[in-house]
């Protein structure tokens, strides 16, 4: 399990025990020592699980209202808890974050498959593909991902090809050091020095 994946996990655990209990004000902070204690006492997130978690509460009636918009045949208090939890964390990636769209789309429908029902999958990758194809804003997050991968790779092949050829070049001239160096009349330098005993007879 990937460092994020886990972090996700932690995240869905603290908002599902917050939702579960009333969703009182204070306790989050408890909520996230408790499972952290709990399941991952040596794992350090780098303060991403208090992120996604206080990200959430932060925006929550806007992310209900997303929830309400896409999952049109279910209201909101008849959605599972945990699928509930996971649209929220998944929302809020996709409204208010950095992180690639397909990522936190990927990300949330494989949490589901871990703690949701046989459809839970089926049904967040419903909703939130539904919230992705009507914001451009966040379509785009994905093109300038896929830009800047292409970039990349353009420039590591380029960077490659230069390579290669500063290495075909560099054996060329040292292959040419390795003859005699030809003169004008194409007598070879080595043969056209006279010897001792010539000058001397000179």
């Amino acid at each position: 399990m990937s460092n994020r994946h886990l972090a996700r996990t932690l995240a869905l655990q603290t908002l599902f025990a917050w939702d579960f209990n009333g969703r009182k004000s204070g306790e989050i902070d408890r909520i996230i020592a408790d499972n952290f204690a709990n399941f991952a006492p040596s794992f350090d997130d780098g303060g991403f699980v208090k992120d996604l978690v206080a990200g959430v509460g932060e925006h929550l009636a806007e992310i209900d209202q997303y929830i309400v918009k896409y999952a049109t045949e279910w209201p909101l208090d008849q959605i599972t808890t945990v699928d509930r939890n996971i649209l929220r964390l998944g929302i809020y990636e996709l409204l208010h974050t950095p992180i690639p769209p397909r990522v936190a789309i990927n990300e949330a429908i494989e949490v589901a498959k871990s703690f949701g029902g046989d459809a839970s999958g089926k049904f967040i990758n419903g909703v939130l593909g539904a919230l992705y194809n009507d914001k451009p804003e966040i379509q785009v997050r994905d093109n300038k991902e896929e830009i800047e991968a292409a970039k990349k790779k353009e420039a590591d092949r380029q960077a490659a090809a230069e390579a290669a050829a500063g290495d075909s070049l560099a054996q060329v001239l040292a292959d040419e050091e390795a003859k005699d160096i030809p003169t004008e009349k194409g007598i070879s330098v080595e043969k056209d020095i006279p010897t001792e005993s010539e000058n001397k007879s000179a």
